[in-house]
């Protein structure tokens, strides 16, 4: 994730869990907002990683009004395979309204669960997001039909202009 970004970008991690990836962007030094529906996860992150913002909040109706919007969003670790089934369009638009035109979201799930990469890709071109990379691992290895793991990494669009 770190290698996508600019010096100090503001980043969303959607599903942040115990704060482990949070915390290294952070220790990395980008500014990083987790958000998790579990307050003990919350709460365990911001005891074990302190320096990013936590926010306890479901993926799929979140709004941080109060937030610029973020250079990048992650959602690492199974976070789509994890949400209510049948909210994972709903959970990638919301994930996708907070990062700004040419932002990037990257996305990481096992291909085994009931997520079909086939339905990701159509989850992700109806909010608007284009699929730019895909790798059968996090460190990056070439993208095979039967790869157990499936990361990818999207380009949310430019805003359009009137003329």
């Amino acid at each position: 994730m770190d290698a996508l970004l600019g010096r100090g970008s503001r980043v969303l991690d959607a599903g942040s869990g115990t704060g482990r990836v949070s915390g290294e962007l952070h220790a990395r030094g980008h500014t990083v907002v987790g958000v998790d529906v579990d307050p003990d996860l919350a709460a365990a992150a911001a005891a074990d990683f302190p320096g990013p913002r936590y926010v306890v909040a479901d993926l799929a109706t979140f709004a941080l009004d109060d937030e610029q919007p973020f250079d990048a969003a992650l959602l690492a670790g199974n976070v789509l395979v994890f949400v209510t089934p049948g909210t994972e369009r709903q959970v990638l638009g919301r994930v996708a309204s907070h990062v700004r035109p040419d932002g990037v979201v990257v996305a990481g799930f096992a291909t085994d669960r009931d997520y079909p990469v086939a339905d990701f890709d159509r989850d992700c071109t109806a909010v608007g997001l284009a699929l730019e990379h895909r790798f059968a691992t996090w460190d990056l290895r070439r993208w095979q039909d039967d790869a157990s793991w499936v990361v990818s990494v999207l380009r949310v669009p430019l805003a359009v202009t009137p003329h």
